[in-house]
């Protein structure tokens, strides 16, 4: 998501400074955008490093977070998740940065069990389907909500699942990995997407706009889980699903994926929080975003699927 920011942002001709933790640059953005970054190495743990990065600035985009649904990770995920965005948020008070855009998560609303219609007036709560990475999100939005009553100027957008061309290994873009592995099974769960472009392309927009005290969820379309599995797979030419995973079969499909990683060494394509919202239905209203820019529309996510699908065939990572 970061990537895709920096790359809004320097094709909008606005300078821009980041922070990042290596060398390692995304193999996925072109160089000759990432070469008009202004690079400060440091970490949301590393409040030296924030201190430095945001001298001089007057808006701050925090898209920094760990995504895992692994419970091996959720220590990391919590500190960073957390205590990073109270850290990012307590520098930008301190240095009294004008506006601030914080990256959260349509986990960070809980899903619904019943299959209503998720809106930014959504409370949050507890609930057996929100997983450790939901309930750091919400925990982080806490900061940033401390944060305005404080006086930060703050707008808080809530993605779905994103969608894209990226790193295969990571975070939701292993979603076309597993298609592309052939992974055999499909739920009747429902879930919300989003082109990983547009969300940059909004992030961007409110940048640029004097709004404050704002949520605005941003999702494409809802689409079943069966329906973007098999469309990821016609886009690479692979097998579709075809093993329906009820609830109980889905716990055998996570202990199997379990088994197969204590032996390979390799992350799970399937854990037991990622099977669990599988199995969920919820659907999520991008109107008040629409309503807001009038002028935006999301790219269709059959469009989406095709064009990312495209990038990975030409730069295939290892499986």
């Amino acid at each position: 998501m970061g990537s895709y920011i920096l790359k809004e942002l320097v094709e909008k001709g606005i300078p821009v400074r980041s922070i990042r933790r290596n060398h390692i640059l995304p193999f996925f953005i072109p160089a000759s955008v990432l070469d008009q970054v202004h690079w400060i190495e440091g970490d949301v743990l590393d409040l030296v490093g924030l201190e430095a990065c945001m001298e001089g600035v007057d808006t701050i985009i925090h898209s920094a977070a760990k995504v895992s649904f692994n419970d091996n990770e959720r220590r990391d995920m919590f500190k960073v998740n957390i205590e990073g965005t109270a850290n990012v948020v307590n520098i930008a008070l301190e240095k009294n940065i004008q506006h601030f855009i914080h990256v959260s998560s349509v986990a960070a609303l809980g899903r619904k069990t019943n299959g209503a219609i998720v809106t930014e007036e959504k409370k949050w709560e507890d609930s057996k389907v929100n997983t450790n990475y939901a309930i750091s999100k919400y925990q982080a939005e806490m900061e940033v909500w401390r944060g305005m009553g404080e006086g930060l100027q703050a707008v808080i957008v809530n993605p779905s699942t994103l969608l894209g061309y990226g790193n295969w290994n990571t975070s939701s873009c292993t979603i076309f990995k597993t298609a592309y592995k052939e992974f055999p099974w499909f739920t009747s769960g429902i879930n919300g997407f989003v082109d990983v472009e547009d969300v940059a392309k909004v992030i961007v927009l409110l940048a640029q706009k004097n709004i404050g005290g704002e949520r605005f969820i941003l999702n494409g379309d809802n689409w079943a889980f069966k329906q973007l599995l098999t469309t990821i797979a016609d886009g690479f030419g692979k097998k579709h699903p075809s093993r329906h995973a009820i609830p109980a079969l889905g716990g055998i499909a996570w202990r199997i994926e379990k088994l197969k990683s204590l032996f390979s060494g390799k992350p799970p394509l399937l854990t037991r929080e990622s099977a669990r919202v599988a199995q969920s239905k919820t659907y999520f209203d991008n109107g008040k975003i629409l309503r807001f820019f009038p002028e935006f529309s999301f790219t269709p996510l059959q469009l989406t699927i095709s064009k990312a699908c495209e990038n990975y065939l030409r730069n295939i990572q290892p499986v």
